[in-house]
């Protein structure tokens, strides 16, 4: 009825048992955190208007509000003794006006005031126009009473703080550097004594360095990082270091993958962490000697409109495992895991919905791409009442990113494509995450490239299998896969329509719009834009679009920073200069994630079917007997 996203925090046994609501708020509550001694929960509350921290002591259920705090709180973390909380919280300068404006007279209406802004990050997709602040690290009592700020200086200091054992230090990530605002993903782990707010770097290469967790007995601090080489990919890995920052050692040198999440075992002898391979999120151990031991599968589920990976784990002291699991048949339930044990899903949180609903059977296939010959990993999604006698309409689906993956995963918007009498095709082209580092860096400065290759490939591998009609194909995709979709077009008229939503169509105003303008230069391209005007041109889809013939829609968000809705705009126009058939949607209010409220998920599902609808995917038998 709100049009919203809420949660609220439930409890389970680890055998499935209790499944019950802690509370029976109707406000979003988050970040849920369990005490030392298993005895309270602290979590953070909408419940009077703002985001405050709270606890609820579990034998009584009795809550209370421990803060009054100004903006919302993140990264909560408990003191090993349960007596302090530590969290990160924006903290707003308080500059003078840039100018001095005359006493407004009473009752005057004047207009909203001058917007002057002067720093490098000024707005941020899904946030807007940023508050001039930096996010500091503080400390609570657990029984409530006034923060204390532990760091300062002009540095977002974001993520969990950890303590250290004696709970005198937090150990967390930032980048501090003089250049941090242009040398965007050189942070490092630091220690902040508490007693004498003295900062203390703990690593200092070129790199990422993030994610910090110290072992049981304090003696080491596990991290995640890589060294920068301005690739556009890089695979995270897991070093290890002793406390004092010294002897720092790669531990995860064997795995190919993107490591997250890292929890220390008890016995402080390895780290659990998530990585995904080949489309499939995994959890695995990796002990200090290297060795690494995948332990269970299929985690994420928390991606409802598309197959995106991510999914989150926790670990108790025992060694059993709790995560997000999910299949093509259902988004996110509760699964556990124990060694010797095959992992247990112990919820069923949508079986009231699957109980009446047929889902599209999903089947995963491998194909080599036109260009080398690469081995090409898809699936592909067939209507409920699937028969392999029957021609069926085609959609190409195409995932964001481009460094991203999707994968054999629970899918709405998929899923309703395939209800609607569509055959679907999603695949991880070159670039795709999962797949490895040099898979992941073929389109390093090279994109898009080849990876056309990899997607039409796919497109005639269904094709061959003799149940897709060949006349009726179309195309989509958002953000990543905007630009591969409007790339396409320009390169092929074999689709009959097209939907290329949230694209870049023009790579020299993106770098310059774009919510995150100081990393595309560096990562993504090899000099700025006015130093390489033709390498931008050349990989823009707008160089492609005198080619187009195929009738085109573009979906955007009209508050949309990543990309920003002028990038539409311009192909709209450049479509409709060369006299293409092409309509705009603009979603008012919408930032990048054009789909995360209900109804918008349902308007761009709804706006993609009938606009491939009405041109061929389904003909006319086919809407009366729908309307009948």
């Amino acid at each position: 009825m709100k049009d919203a996203k809420r949660s609220t925090l439930w409890t389970i046994d680890f055998d499935g048992s209790n499944h019950r609501p802690l509370t029976a708020s109707q406000h979003d509550q988050n970040s849920p955190r369990f005490s030392p001694d298993g005895k309270r929960l602290l979590f953070v509350s909408s419940e009077n208007g703002s985001s405050q921290i709270y606890v609820r002591w579990l034998d009584t259920g009795q809550e209370a509000r421990l803060t009054q705090l100004p903006r919302g709180p993140r990264g909560l973390t408990w003191s090993p003794d349960g007596k302090q909380i530590a969290f990160s919280m924006l903290v707003p300068d308080s500059d003078e006006p840039f100018v001095k404006m005359p006493k407004k007279p009473k009752d005057a209406e004047w207009a909203e005031p001058a917007k002057v802004i002067r720093k490098l990050q000024y707005r941020a997709d899904g946030r807007g126009y940023l508050e001039d602040g930096f996010s500091q690290l503080f400390v609570l009592s657990a029984d409530g009473g006034t923060p204390r700020q532990v760091t300062s200086g002009e540095f977002n200091h974001n993520g969990s703080p950890e303590w250290t054992p004696d709970g005198r230090s937090l150990i967390f990530s930032a980048n501090r550097h003089d250049e941090w605002e242009f040398d965007t993903l050189n942070s490092e782990v630091y220690e902040v004594i508490l007693e004498t707010g003295e900062i203390k770097p703990l690593t200092d290469r070129q790199g990422p360095d993030g994610s910090p967790t110290i072992s049981p007995d304090g003696n080491r601090i596990a991290y995640i990082g890589f060294d920068d080489k301005r690739q556009g990919y890089e695979t995270q890995k897991i070093y290890m270091m002793n406390r004092d920052g010294s002897g720092s050692k790669l531990v995860s040198g064997s795995l190919d993958r993107d490591a997250s999440d890292l929890v220390w075992n008890a016995n402080g002898d390895g780290v659990y962490f998530q990585y995904s391979d080949q489309g499939d999120t995994k959890i695995a151990y990796a002990k200090l000697d290297g060795t690494i031991e995948t332990l269970t599968e299929n985690v994420g589920g928390l991606s409802l409109g598309r197959p995106y990976s991510g999914g989150s784990f926790t670990v108790s002291n025992n060694g059993r495992i709790a995560f997000t699991h999910t299949s093509p048949t259902h988004p996110a339930d509760v699964a556990v895991f124990e060694k010797g044990q095959k992992a247990r899903r112990i919820t069923t949180l949508n079986d009231d919905l699957f109980s009446f609903r047929m889902l599209g059977a999903v089947e995963e296939i491998w194909y080599p791409s036109s260009f080398d010959g690469r081995k090409i990993q898809g699936w592909i999604v067939k209507p409920p009442d699937f028969d392999p006698s029957k021609k069926y309409p085609l959609i190409l689906e195409i995932h964001g990113g481009p460094f991203a993956n999707y994968g054999n995963r629970f899918t709405a918007e998929i899923q309703l494509y395939a209800a609607a009498g569509y055959v679907v095709l999603y695949a991880n082209p070159r670039g795709s995450t999962s797949y490895g580092q040099e898979f992941g860096n073929l389109i390093h400065h090279n994109y898009p490239s080849e990876d056309y290759d990899d997607l039409m490939s796919g497109v005639y591998t269904v094709i061959k299998k003799g149940y897709v009609d060949p006349d009726k194909l179309f195309v989509t995709g958002g953000s990543g896969g905007g630009v591969l979709t409007s790339w396409i077009i320009g390169k092929t008229d074999r689709f009959a329509a097209a939907v290329v939503a949230k694209p870049v169509i023009n790579w020299l105003s993106f770098a310059l719009t774009a919510d995150f303008y100081t990393f595309f230069h560096q990562y993504w391209f090899d000099d700025y834009p006015w130093n390489a005007p033709e390498e931008y041109m050349r990989r823009s889809p707008l160089s492609l679009v005198g080619n187009v013939k195929t009738p085109t829609m573009l979906l955007t968000g009209e508050e949309d920073y990543r990309t920003p809705i002028s990038e539409s705009e311009q192909y709209y126009q450049a479509l409709k200069l060369c006299k293409v058939e092409a309509v705009m949607v603009r979603v008012p209010g919408a930032s990048h994630s054009i789909a995360s409220r209900p109804s918008r998920l349902i308007a761009k599902v709804a706006h993609i079917l009938k606009w491939f609808d009405d041109h061929g995917g389904k003909d006319k038998t086919d809407k009366d007997a729908a309307g009948s």
